[in-house]
């Protein structure tokens, strides 16, 4: 069953912490119809928090991470309460076209193929990278140096469809393929590097980054098939409305702010909505 992510919940389960200043909802006339919304004056968000700093659960149990800042000050623009569905990626899709949520919110990485299908904004910089297990000891410093080693990533993401990839072009340069295991999240992905389950995990350059400043995993390749993150919405509306609140948020300095205080780069070119008219 999906569990629904309400402020309240998350307030009562920090048990009565103050929630960020961004959650506040003013009393205010919302931006958006309620006929392109999943639940009345509600922005509903799917994310998978096991993406840390972009996306995670605190020990208390409370959303954490420069997309879920976003999402929030996003629905306090709108005028509408923002509400979180926590879900593996590879239901995002196909529950954002049965209209179990309005947006995702997980920095999905852009395709013109995914723009045919949904409603997308480019708005954040990204890139592929492999983390190693600790102290890299089978010394990986080039795409070929994973010949023949298993290497875990998230199922049915832009990261998977990029370790394919380079595995083929290893292929092609007369090296052996890699030894590719999905999980269903990158977490779980990265528990089986500690656990010597895997050689070296593929994911994104900013958890990455994180898991390597925590002395983790470091990260040994980065900057990998750079394309920009979206947002993806099925309601051309409401996404027009988020386009707008980026553009007013980049105006105002608050959307360089915030990437700022999580090193991540804003997507060049405005926050134009591409996908079906």
């Amino acid at each position: 069953m999906l569990r629904r992510i309400t402020l309240a919940a998350l307030a009562a389960a920090s048990m009565g912490a103050a929630l960020p200043a961004l959650a506040q909802v003013p009393a205010c006339q919302p931006r958006v119809p309620d006929s392109e919304l999943v639940k009345p004056r509600t922005l509903t968000m799917s994310t998978n928090p096991t993406l840390p700093p972009l996306q995670s659960v605190d020990s208390g149990g409370q959303l954490r991470g420069m997309r879920i800042d976003l999402g929030n000050e996003i629905a306090r623009r709108l005028c509408l309460t923002p509400e979180y569905v926590r879900i593996e990626f590879s239901a995002m899709v196909p529950g954002l076209a049965a209209r179990r949520w309005d947006m995702i919110n997980t920095g999905i990485f852009y395709t013109e193929e995914r723009a045919r299908m949904m409603q997308m904004i480019r708005y954040e910089n990204n890139a592929v990278a492999i983390s190693a297990a600790r102290g890299n000891p089978l010394n990986i410093a080039r795409q070929e140096d994973l010949a023949g080693r298993t290497v875990g990533v998230e199922l049915g993401g832009f990261e998977e469809r990029t370790l394919r990839a380079m595995s083929q072009a290893i292929q092609n340069g007369g090296g052996r393929p890699i030894n590719i295991r999905t999980f269903d999240n990158f977490a779980v992905a990265f528990q089986a590097l500690r656990a010597g389950q895997v050689e070296a995990v593929t994911s994104i350059d900013a958890v990455a980054a994180e898991y390597d400043q925590r002395g983790d995993f470091p990260r040994v390749l980065h900057g990998i098939n750079a394309t920009p993150a979206a947002l993806a919405f099925r309601s051309r509306p409401l996404a027009q409305e988020v386009s707008k609140v980026l553009t007013e948020m980049m105006a105002d300095g608050s959307l360089k702010a915030l990437f700022d205080r999580y090193g991540v780069g804003i997507a060049e070119g405005g926050f134009a909505v591409a996908g079906p008219q």
